[in-house]
């Protein structure tokens, strides 16, 4: 039975040069010479510091440039409010997305169902397994989620005949 995955993992290899090439920018910047500006990656979560919010904003978009030129989609960063961190200081943190939640997943599944394609989907731990009789039918359902689901940067592996 032909079937393949819709998975929405990010590359953390790209990732991580992405976030150790922006901190060196940020080390080597003017503008940001004895200010209290970096940027570092802890586990799943990108960590910005910085003195204001026009700060944390600069460091947004210089995160943004290098993971665009590495090629990770920026549709993988859940941007959380910024916190006080004593004194005057501000941070941030940037969860990178990592597998389909559920409501995704609920999501997913009820457009392949309405879809009136002869497919099955089904949800797997940050995953949803699409299976079907004929390719045409699989090949059909990628593009469709592709076109519906704008705002998960969904990828297709596993693809089985």
């Amino acid at each position: 039975m032909p079937s393949f995955d819709t998975v929405c993992e990010a590359d953390f290899v790209e990732v991580k040069n992405a976030v150790d090439n922006a901190a060196k920018e940020v080390s080597t910047r003017f503008d940001f010479k004895g200010t209290s500006a970096a940027i570092e990656l802890k586990d799943k979560e990108i960590q910005l510091t910085g003195d204001a919010d026009f700060q944390l904003q600069q460091l947004q978009d210089i995160l943004r440039a290098k993971l665009t030129k590495r090629n990770v989609d920026v549709r993988f960063l859940d941007i959380q409010k910024p916190q006080k961190a004593g004194g005057d200081k501000l941070k941030q943190t940037i969860v990178v997305k990592n597998g389909i939640d559920a409501e995704q997943g609920k999501k997913i599944q009820k457009l392949v169902k309405e879809s009136k394609l002869k497919l099955q989907a089904a949800i797997q731990d940050g995953k949803v397994r699409v299976t079907g009789a004929k390719r045409d039918d699989l090949q059909a359902a990628m593009s469709l989620l592709r076109k519906e689901v704008a705002d998960l940067p969904l990828t297709f592996d596993n693809f089985r005949d």
